[in-house]
């Protein structure tokens, strides 16, 4: 199994009526230390998945750096505050909480995967006196919706939250470890077995029936499957970011996921030509990557963050 070279510790907060699980590293942090590193993960996603990229950061790096990285609620360790449904406003106010209470009124440097991109990229646009650097990890967005659109929308979610209470949308359970470590690599082919036993345990808690039997149990809300009842405006949404005044790193994989997603109805081509809104902005790639970059090349991305938040 993989074994962590740098151990993180496990704190709770209260944040907005939610017991928020959040993990934080800490490396000799001075009265002058540099800005947090607040890691940001996407859906179906825990904050644990960050320690491989943590593990691969320099120690001169880290040196006087506190790095925090909160399971979103409904996933991971943090409850879901008793939701049937997720908007993407709570996922914002649950940042801004936390960095009121991690960071004061310091500038963070704010790294974001996936949905977590998505946010962090919003939230550099509505906060921007909060963020001094920020990396994107292919939060992309979505396709650009219409408002006709709205009212069948709006249908879809009403369904799936009755499908919701009619237990139709729970999450597979698994017989064991060794299963969930194996939806890991089922989905992403490029993980590695001892990775996938490590991230296992943190994607899953183990639960006993009622037979005496135990399953485990994905530590994802099933109401995260539910469709958002709002559209994706994207006009809303460059007004966000053209509002960004850190500078910001776009990273993205190889293998193109947006192809794989949306079959042409937004392309990664199109994503380029939204980041014209930021009006600092960068792009990289990085080789031999899927979606899931900061576990497919770990030593690649903490060499693009180095040197990316290493500026003043």
């Amino acid at each position: 199994m993989y074994t962590c070279q740098r151990v993180a510790r496990s704190q709770t907060v209260s944040i907005r009526n939610v017991r928020y699980h959040v993990l934080v590293w800490d490396h000799a942090p001075q009265v002058d230390a540099l800005p947090p590193l607040v890691l940001l993960h996407g859906w179906m996603d825990v904050a644990a998945s960050y320690q491989f990229m943590v593990d691969a950061f320099s120690e001169d790096f880290l040196r006087g750096r506190t790095l925090i990285a909160p399971d979103w609620r409904g996933f991971g360790l943090t409850p879901s505050g008793g939701a049937d449904h997720y908007w993407f406003p709570d996922y914002l106010a649950d940042l801004d909480f936390l960095l009121d209470h991690f960071a004061g009124q310091r500038p963070v440097d704010l790294v974001g995967h996936s949905m977590g991109g998505n946010v962090a990229m919003l939230y550099a646009g509505v906060r921007p006196e909060r963020v001094r650097r920020l990396v994107n990890l292919e939060g992309f967005g979505m396709p650009e919706t219409q408002p006709e659109q709205a009212p069948l929308r709006y249908a879809k979610w009403m369904d799936e939250l009755k499908a919701l209470h009619r237990g139709e949308l729970a999450l597979k359970p698994y017989a064991s470890l060794e299963g969930v470590a194996r939806r890991l690599m089922k989905t992403n082919a490029r993980l590695s077995p001892d990775k996938a036993h490590w991230l296992a345990q943190y994607w899953s808690a183990a639960t006993v029936q009622a037979d005496g039997s135990t399953q485990w149990r994905i530590l994802g809300d099933a109401a995260h499957k539910i469709v958002n009842a709002q559209l994706y405006r994207w006009e809303e949404v460059r007004a966000a970011w053209q509002r960004i005044s850190a500078p910001l790193l776009a990273i993205e994989a190889r293998n193109d996921s947006m192809q794989q997603w949306y079959q042409g109805r937004y392309t990664l081509e199109q994503y380029h030509e939204r980041l014209q809104a930021v009006a600092q902005c960068q792009v990289a790639v990085i080789e031999d990557a899927g979606h899931m970059l900061h576990h497919d090349q770990p030593q690649q991305l903490a060499g693009l963050l180095e040197a990316f938040l290493a500026g003043d």
